[in-house]
């Protein structure tokens, strides 16, 4: 999450997807919410975002999703753990707690911090914005960054 300042309640949150299968190219797809204190009322993604996200990649992808998630709460909520279990397309797998070390798109978060927000003064909601998407887009069309990001993770991917 990035806080954009002098701004109340002005929050960018964003989840995304690393997808890896052996042959392919590595793909990542992404989502931006924007907390304009108008909404719901939440700052962050609630799980029927995170359930839109992944009826998006099951289409952008065209097959089954094998989901490594960590342990963020929403990630464990019932209507997202129901609605997993209702599609045979979709299985999901949690991190240890505590091992962002493990997941690879803490690596693409480090790259757009180190990257396209650094020294950078962030005048508006819709700038911030602008750059968290050109610098996802940058990452997305270049797959060896993807790839480089699992890499760092130590995780391998072995077809069974």
């Amino acid at each position: 999450m990035v806080r954009v300042r002098g701004r109340p309640r002005r929050r960018i949150s964003i989840a995304a997807l690393t997808c890896s299968e052996p042959g392919h190219r590595s793909r990542l797809i992404y989502r931006p919410r924007r907390d304009d204190g108008q909404r719901d009322g939440r700052k962050s993604f609630a799980w029927r975002d995170y359930r839109d996200l992944l009826i998006a990649a099951h289409q952008q992808l065209g097959g089954p999703i094998v989901l490594v998630w960590d342990n963020l709460n929403v990630h464990k909520a019932a209507g997202l753990r129901e609605f997993a279990s209702s599609r045979d397309w979709l299985t999901i797998y949690y991190l240890p707690p505590y091992a962002p070390d493990l997941n690879p798109v803490e690596e693409v978060w480090s790259l757009l911090r180190r990257g396209w927000l650094s020294n950078v003064a962030f005048n508006t909601p819709e700038h911030l914005i602008e750059r968290i998407r050109r610098g996802l887009r940058h990452i997305q069309y270049r797959s060896h960054l993807i790839d480089g990001c699992l890499a760092e993770t130590g995780l391998t991917i072995r077809p069974t």
